[in-house]
């Protein structure tokens, strides 16, 4: 059994400089944090399962260049890389990601923006990361996608793979319905539709699942039991996970989770760990409930 993890990014980027390509470790704590897990040594020194990992290289890759690349993937991170000129990520990342999906998941709706054209680069990109995912995929592999960027995935890999383990992790909030319902009708649905294409949903805390659980049902329909989405062919499990570590075991996922003192998301407004730190005293020395919409006001009041 192989894991497939997907994010938007890979491990390292690549830069060209005269031509010749240069690589560098990529920022970030997704792409730090999952390949710190993935190249762990168990303790006889041995290397973990087997894995793949996709993504975007950070740069446009020249035609004549992507063999290089491809072979610095596979040799120095067991990689694949997922070929998209840089204009169209500019539009992706710029348009769609920041623009919308980032604010409005962060209950900034005054500067979120609307824009099909936006909306129709980020399906595009979603379907490049589909075919390139399921071009790469085994029949007994585990998928394991990673946050906002490709939330339509999980349906398109579902529909060549009807039987596979897919497994989503959410980095970011999943926002109240009453957020959420500011997106055009045919963009929600298509989101919780991709959504749905997985085997296993998890997010950081208790209320984002049932953020998201209240808008299945108002988007499509499905009731939950017990976290438990029925779906016509076959079943979600959506539940918080402290960690973004998926639990792979017997060729099935389960969620993996430990009890922490607080939530380990990125904080939305709050970047600096200065700010993050007092936002935690904020709530502790107010005996608040430690939530994310504490944290969130904590650390506007700790940015002050």
């Amino acid at each position: 059994m192989r894991l497939v993890i997907v994010s938007n990014r890979l491990p390292f980027t690549a830069a060209f400089k005269d031509g010749a390509p240069e690589f560098k470790p990529s920022a970030g704590g997704l792409t730090t944090g999952l390949w710190s897990y993935l190249n762990r040594k168990t303790p006889d020194g041995t290397e973990h399962q087997d894995f793949l990992w996709m993504g975007w290289p950070g740069a446009g890759v020249p035609t004549e260049q992507e063999a290089t690349v491809r072979t610095y993937a596979e040799q120095q991170f067991k990689s694949s890389p997922v070929f998209l000129p840089e204009e169209s990520m500019d539009r992706f990342y710029l348009g769609f990601y920041n623009k919308t999906l980032w604010p409005l998941f962060h209950y900034f709706p005054t500067l979120t923006h609307y824009e099909e054209e936006n909306w129709q680069e980020y399906r595009h990109v979603n379907q490049v990361f589909g075919e390139a995912v399921a071009s790469a995929l085994r029949p007994d592999d585990v998928l394991w996608i990673h946050d906002y960027h490709l939330m339509l995935l999980p349906k398109l890999v579902r529909e060549k793979f009807p039987e596979m383990p897919i497994g989503f992790f959410l980095h970011i909030p999943f926002p109240s319905w009453e957020i959420f319902r500011m997106l055009p009708r045919p963009w929600r649905e298509e989101i919780i539709d991709g959504l749905l294409g997985s085997s296993l949903l998890g997010f950081h805390t208790h209320d984002y699942v049932r953020y998201f659980l209240t808008s299945v049902l108002r988007t499509a329909g499905y009731e939950h039991h017990l976290g438990s989405l029925t779906l016509r062919d076959r079943v979600v499990k959506v539940g918080p996970v402290a960690a973004p570590v998926a639990l792979i075991a017997g060729g099935g996922m389960t969620f993996f989770s430990s009890d922490v003192i607080f939530d380990a998301r990125k904080a939305g407004v709050c970047r600096e760990s200065r700010n993050q730190i007092k936002a935690h005293d904020i709530c502790f020395d107010n005996h608040i409930a430690f939530d994310a919409d504490c944290l969130d006001g904590a650390c506007r009041l700790a940015a002050d």
